[in-house]
């Protein structure tokens, strides 16, 4: 059984897309060779669920085809193809740097191997929603969850001699539960997940919030910054 592509090789495959000025490709062009070649090697679908023909160049040729119809000069019938193949190449179209700018981050992710998972129960529940593909959010998460760059951040912060408190509502935990909440605070990385890119994280794209307010900016899509959360905030209260 074919496995449906996700919101990340869509990316890819949309790009290849838009450089071939909106029509499909074929098998034996270089470009779907390499993506083929790319998302084979990319461990984001179980191996044993694959079948002898998973993201094989006559595959990857039937995807473009699948975008390249669902551009408002075909005149043709569309191919069946999935739902996001229109979504995403509404967005090529509204933002081509921005979603050039993702899939470089995804192509990134997958060649350096750094490929972890988000987890499905968080995105199912509502928690988090994954705008911009699993692979880019499962990176971010990653980053903001590191231990030691959220110690080094609310050193940062005593440093500087401010409270460590929620930068979005202002709750310091400390304050109200005494040493029972001291540094208990967490990081969020504020730079847009297609523009944070392959660089080492500076404190200063780390934000500190509580954990209401980091889920409600990992909730809404795309997601907020913690400036905008905190104008909402205001404007509600």
């Amino acid at each position: 059984m074919a496995i449906d592509w996700t919101y990340d090789e869509i990316v890819l495959a949309c790009e290849l897309v838009a450089d071939n000025g909106w029509k499909g490709l074929r098998a034996h062009h270089q470009p779907v060779i390499d993506l083929s070649n790319l998302l084979i090697a990319a461990p984001i679908h179980p191996v044993a669920g694959r079948d002898a023909n998973f993201r094989s160049p006559s595959s990857v040729q039937r995807k473009t085809f699948d975008i390249a119809t669902q551009h408002d000069d075909y005149t043709g019938t569309p191919t069946r193809g999935n739902k996001l193949d229109r979504q995403v190449l509404l967005k090529f179209q509204a933002d081509p740097v921005r979603m050039r700018q993702l899939a470089a981050e995804i192509r990134t992710t997958i060649e350096s191997g750094y490929l972890v998972t988000v987890p499905d129960d968080e995105i199912e529940a509502g928690e988090i929603s994954a705008p911009e593909g699993r692979l880019v959010v499962a990176k971010h998460l990653r980053r903001e969850r590191n231990p030691r760059l959220r110690r080094a951040k609310i050193k940062a912060v005593k440093g500087a001699g401010k409270r460590v408190a929620c930068e979005v509502c202002g709750f310091d935990f400390e304050a109200a539960y005494g040493a029972l909440g001291r540094d208990y605070i967490e990081a969020h990385h504020i730079l847009p997940l297609h523009a944070s890119g392959p660089t080492q994280t500076r404190l200063a794209d780390l934000a500190l919030l509580c954990a209401n307010c980091h889920r409600m900016i990992h909730r809404s899509s795309p997601w907020l910054t913690p400036v905008e959360l905190r104008d909402r905030l205001q404007t509600t209260a």
